[in-house]
């Protein structure tokens, strides 16, 4: 690839260490209905798809009666009101990766299936936002991820072409959308054994201080 002027980062399991958060999330609003995931079960069947996808297989799963409406916007008002008074933990390497790339002048965006809202209630907790030119998210797109949507929108609003932007993914959706977006894609995943699903990313890696040793090492950023 010739030399990025941007890099797209997707948000839960990439920048942040979300998923036990949003499994917990899920296991307040299903309590209700006398359903209980556990974390096994939600890492396999539910980490990195959309929400309104999650809803409906869980509905359909446990023979919910509620309409899928009214799940999600439960879900959605349960996860803005945890966001602002609780932190989550940033994944590892993640301030120092994105501060070698701003010190490199490149472009940095945010590509989310997470709603603006959220990603706000984020960012004010711990100021991640101050690194990123631009934020796509579900609420500024008609089909999440693995649908290409949301990374074409990005690519188009920096003004820069295919093969000068590299993603940043950690589940096979989101590999999926940006691959389809004709984008190339690092998956930064440290649980081995999802490995194997990522095989379509263009690199896989532990984490971003692996990825950033191979981007210098490779010359793609120099």
């Amino acid at each position: 690839m010739q030399t990025i002027k941007a890099l797209l980062f997707d948000l839960d399991g990439t920048l942040i260490d979300s998923e036990f958060f949003h499994f917990e999330c899920w296991n307040e609003v299903l309590e209700e209905f006398g359903v209980k995931l556990t974390y096994a079960d939600w890492l396999k069947n539910y980490a990195g798809v959309p929400l309104p996808v999650n809803a409906k297989n869980l509905i359909g799963k446990y023979n919910i009666v509620t309409p899928i409406d009214s799940i999600i916007l439960r879900r959605d008002n349960l996860t803005l009101e945890r966001l602002r008074t609780k932190d989550v933990n940033l994944m590892p390497f993640v301030k120092e990766f994105l501060e070698f790339v701003k010190a490199k002048n490149l472009k940095m965006a945010l590509v989310t299936s997470s709603p603006r809202k959220d990603v706000e209630a984020i960012f004010e907790r711990n100021e991640l936002g101050r690194y990123f030119d631009l934020i796509i998210t579900r609420t500024d797109v008609t089909k999440s991820k693995p649908d290409p949507e949301s990374y074409n929108l990005c690519r188009v609003q920096l003004g820069c072409l295919a093969n000068e932007c590299l993603v940043f993914e950690d589940t096979i959706n989101g590999a999926k959308a940006a691959k389809a977006a004709g984008l190339t894609c690092y998956a930064i995943q440290s649980n081995q054994d999802e490995h194997d699903k990522l095989k379509i990313a263009d690199q896989l890696f532990l984490d971003l201080n692996a990825a950033k040793e191979y981007l210098v090492n490779q010359g793609i950023i120099k």
